[in-house]
């Protein structure tokens, strides 16, 4: 069994989209190992986003996801961090399948609703950081 971790991003919280979101999860035969709502401090932001710190966007991200609440969850299924990638859509809204999370709950590139892990080394270190 494989674990991901998936953070619902503050624009969704703030649309009141977590129970719909969630639902997509589970109707695709994922389990919640672990769940909690908080607001992140820019320590975990840091660790979590460590390969951006020297991007151009990396403030506004951060700045961004401390705005309010996130919903972090650790999911579990045979093959995991593929099926929430699929069932996440592309990281750009505009670009992203139908009927995928970040078409039809996200904004922008930033505001996209979801962020699931992307591959199995991410997906323990960033388990590590929001579940340590």
């Amino acid at each position: 069994m494989e674990k991901t971790l998936v953070l619902i991003k503050p624009d969704a919280v703030s649309k009141k989209q977590v129970g719909k979101i969630i639902s997509v999860y589970e109707e695709n035969r994922l389990n919640i190992e672990s769940i909690k709502i908080l607001i992140p401090d820019e320590v975990i932001l840091a660790k979590h986003y460590r390969e951006h710190i020297r991007k151009d966007f990396y403030q506004d991200l951060i700045d961004f996801m401390k705005s309010d609440r996130v919903v972090a969850m650790v999911l579990s299924a045979e093959n995991a961090i593929e099926k929430v990638r699929k069932i996440n859509g592309k990281t750009n809204p505009d670009e992203a399948e139908i009927g995928s999370i970040r078409k039809s709950f996200g904004t922008n590139l930033t505001m996209n609703a979801v962020h699931g892990s992307a591959n199995p080394i991410d997906a323990k270190r960033e388990i590590d950081i929001w579940f340590s």
